[in-house]
């Protein structure tokens, strides 16, 4: 049986590996070898990383809303609590939003809040 080569096939993945890695530093953008390793990290990074944003943006929410809610005299926790009995079911991406555009709705929220 005649045997295989496989040049052009193994090319073209070079190639496409290395087109992926423009803009990477040193070897990590001219070596196939160096190159390779260098984008699967990249790609497992990227996959872990957007689990992180999500993480890092509740964060940040839960910290803005901390800081207007005691401005208006009731801590991060109680302001929840008294959200979930009074029955107001604002998340904390939206609750963060409101309370840096629009502090006199928050204010009422909080209201409502403390009233329960």
């Amino acid at each position: 049986m005649a045997r295989v080569k496989g040049g052009p096939i193994t090319h073209l993945r070079h190639k496409k590996i290395l087109k992926m890695n423009k803009g990477f530093f040193g070897s990590n953008h001219r070596l196939f070898r160096r190159a390779n390793e260098a984008m699967l990290h990249s790609l497992w990074y990227a996959f872990r990383d957007r689990r992180v944003r999500k993480r890092d943006l509740r964060k940040l929410w839960i910290t803005r809303i901390n800081a207007a809610a005691r401005l208006n005299g009731l801590s991060y926790s109680r302001l929840i609590n008294g959200m979930k009995v009074a029955g107001i079911s604002l998340n904390r991406k939206v609750l963060s939003d409101l309370a840096i555009r629009d502090p006199q709705a928050f204010a009422a929220v909080v209201a409502k809040a403390k009233a329960v």
